[in-house]
């Protein structure tokens, strides 16, 4: 049996440095895998569509779409599945996240931003109309709380809520009053800095709209790392394992 072919379909952006940074990521899952087919393709903003590279696809070879995207929401659960039914053989991977392994990686971009426990969190994620990404996310924000002590809060850049600078906002309001639910507890001193935690894959609008959020500081996205290739790789070949 011929291995399938792997559509890596990613978001999409208007920034060089974010669409760099994933087609690094491409890049890497190949080189992780060699002779593997890996194929560019976007839900939004850049070329080449999804629906055109699956439509474009070689008769009667099998593929995978594998979204680098963070969470099941709309583009996953509606532009992905649509793209994967109009054609026979063709099957969908899950996304990216959640994953223990991201959590791990959050908690090192916030080390090396030089967080320390006495800060609070804000997860921001892109946001999405579908429910079940809110429910991702809160699963990797309790996977951050089993690794650090801060008060780690989720928030969205769009819609859903909190949004991010209303959860900057509360966490501010948590400190000033001295003692918040954390603090209260007994865990964590809440009288810290409020740091914003990039839960987004690559630079980007998302990732420009938190530094307008009003936190002390804003870690990095996730990329470039190679933790990010090896889970598409296991979530390739657990759709390929589905499927047999």
């Amino acid at each position: 049996m011929n291995t399938p072919i792997m559509v890596a379909c990613a978001h999409g952006t208007s920034s060089p440095q974010g669409a760099a940074e994933v087609n690094a990521l491409r890049a890497a899952i190949a080189a992780l895998r060699p002779g593997l087919d890996v194929r560019e393709a976007y839900v939004d903003v850049q070329q080449p569509d999804l629906v055109d590279v699956v439509a474009g696809l070689p008769e009667g070879a099998g593929a995978v779409v594998v979204p680098l995207l963070l969470s099941v929401g709309y583009h996953v659960k509606v532009d992905i599945a649509r793209a994967v039914k109009s054609r026979p053989g063709t099957l969908a991977a899950g996304p990216l996240g959640p994953d223990p392994r991201l959590a791990a990686l959050l908690d090192q971009r916030l080390r090396e931003a030089g967080v320390t426990d006495r800060d609070s969190i804000v997860l921001a994620a892109a946001g999405s109309s579908n429910p079940n990404a809110a429910i991702s996310v809160e699963e990797l924000g309790g996977q951050l709380r089993e690794l650090r002590r801060n008060r780690i809060e989720p928030a969205y850049g769009a819609s859903a809520k909190p949004s991010v600078s209303d959860a900057v906002a509360m966490l501010r309001e948590e400190a000033a009053g001295g003692a918040g639910a954390g603090e209260s507890a007994g865990a964590v001193d809440l009288r810290g800095r409020v740091v914003i935690a990039s839960y987004l894959l690559a630079p980007g609008f998302f990732h420009d709209q938190l530094a307008k959020a009003g936190a002390d500081l804003v870690t990095e996205p996730l990329l470039p790392s190679a933790v990010l290739a090896e889970i598409a790789l296991e979530r390739f070949d657990a759709a390929v394992a589905r499927g047999q």
